[in-house]
């Protein structure tokens, strides 16, 4: 497949996601691209290691989604290292390499899994669309790295996926020989370069992912729009820390700019754009996402609270030690506030914000969200938007092949509690090919 070039676009505006419906991902040609500006051949992208070349590849992966996109990372990232190691081998050593450890060591991958099953029930079944699910989802498991890796550096925390963050392992290496102050710098340093070089190559895998024109348009521009919400999040995250802002409206706001939207909501919109969807299906999985989202974030919220580093991979109260504003914090504030209950506040404005905060006064403030009825209600909520989320999803009209998995990963992410409102079965499953002879459903594919 070719690049895609600017001549391709029209002058206007990006077309709608509706246009994307009208041009197949595998209709565009194959083979050398002459320039016309310069007269110069240019070769398509190299193969992004081992990719779908047919309908029982697809179905392979969809046996294995993270292996899949661990294998394509695998190929991506080792030419990266060679580029990397032309341009400096120290750099190579010491930088790159730890930063492609930490992105091929990744979690479970789900918002690599999010694209690759959205596109899947978005009736996306050739190998061209299924290629590209597999770089986008690639390219968000790099974009991770980089969002992990300088929210360590902010957080000051010293533990990642039950290893030491990056920072960390960094400064550890050069403790001996500069000290451990000045071993830290240089960690906060080095990670704040590998998260932008993690950054710069997700933005790489993207750009030179093959598309056809439009949709390639629609693509970048939702990418484009989700780095910009990261950083809008994470602002609004570390200006609440020195503000003490503590509504729940704004804590509410934080977390879907901050996670809910990279985390569940692009991913099923990048997924469903590579497929070819239309307007309708976009805007339904973009509720479905952020509604989803938003459950994702305050269950990881409640998990830094009361879980632990077994199941979280990072020391436990870190938002607390920090003075996160989350929503969590917010309604306890609120509550405690509401109720006169000054214990409570008590033990909000002794530990809240305390780096010093012990285990005993972790108890304590479990304690005080339990007493509050705080863990509560937002179990409560987390419940509620799993379940508005799921059924946004339900009145979907997806292609079956998909929409089984997809709602699986759905209301794991959500992280609803066992038998509460989200653990619904689906009011209907439609199948999308059902429509398309009409004309006035389907994915345009």
């Amino acid at each position: 497949m070719r690049p895609t070039h600017a001549k391709d676009h029209p002058p206007t505006a990006p077309p709608s996601p509706a246009a994307v419906a009208e041009t197949s991902v595998a209709s565009l040609p194959r083979g050398p691209v002459v320039d016309a500006g310069h007269g110069t051949t240019q070769s398509p992208p190299a193969a992004s290691g081992p990719l779908p070349a047919g309908s029982a590849e697809v179905r392979q992966v969809d046996a294995d989604v993270p292996g899949a996109v661990g294998r394509m990372l695998d190929h991506v990232l080792a030419e990266r290292l060679h580029r990397a190691r032309r341009a400096d081998p120290l750099f190579a050593g010491e930088l790159a390499e730890r930063m492609t450890r930490f992105t091929l060591e990744g979690g479970k991958r789900t918002r690599a899994q999010l694209v690759w099953w959205a596109s899947r029930a978005c009736a996306g079944r050739d190998p061209a669309s299924a290629a590209a699910a597999l770089r986008i989802g690639g390219a968000l498991e790099l974009l991770q790295t980089c969002a992990l890796v300088h929210d360590d550096v902010m957080d000051r925390a010293v533990l990642r996926r039950g290893r030491p963050a990056l920072h960390t392992d960094v400064a550890d290496r050069y403790a001996d020989r500069v000290g451990l102050e000045r071993a830290e710098r240089f960690g906060h340093s080095a990670a704040v370069l590998a998260g932008d070089l993690a950054l710069a190559w997700a933005d790489d895998l993207v750009a030179e992912t093959p598309l056809s024109p439009w949709t390639g348009v629609v693509v970048r521009r939702l990418w484009g729009d989700m780095r910009t919400e990261m950083v809008a999040g994470q602002y609004l995250d570390v200006q609440g820390q020195i503000t003490a802002a503590r509504s729940p409206s704004r804590a509410l706001r934080a977390a879907c700019l901050k996670s809910a939207l990279y985390s569940v909501e692009r991913p099923l919109t990048l997924g469903a754009a590579v497929a070819g969807a239309d307007d309708a299906t976009l805007r339904r999985l973009r509720d479905v996402g952020r509604c989803v989202g938003l459950a994702f974030q305050l269950r990881d919220d409640l998990d830094d609270v009361f879980g632990g580093p077994r199941e979280t991979g990072k020391a436990c109260g870190g938002d607390i030690r920090e003075g996160k504003p989350t929503y969590l914090a917010a309604v306890a504030r609120a509550r405690a506030e509401a109720a006169g209950d000054g214990a409570a506040l008590a033990v909000l404005n002794r530990w809240f914000g305390d780096a010093a905060l012990t285990e005993r006064g972790l108890d304590e403030v479990r304690d005080m969200l339990v007493a509050t009825g705080t863990r509560d209600t937002v179990e409560t909520k987390i419940d509620r938007l799993a379940a508005r989320g799921l059924g946004h999803f339900d009145g979907a009209l997806l292609d079956p092949e998909g929409t089984g998995p997809l709602r699986s990963l759905l209301l794991a992410a959500a992280g609803a509690r066992p038998g509460g409102d989200a653990a619904v079965p689906p009011r209907h499953a439609h199948d999308r090919r059902g429509h398309q002879a009409s004309g006035t459903e389907g994915t345009g594919r």
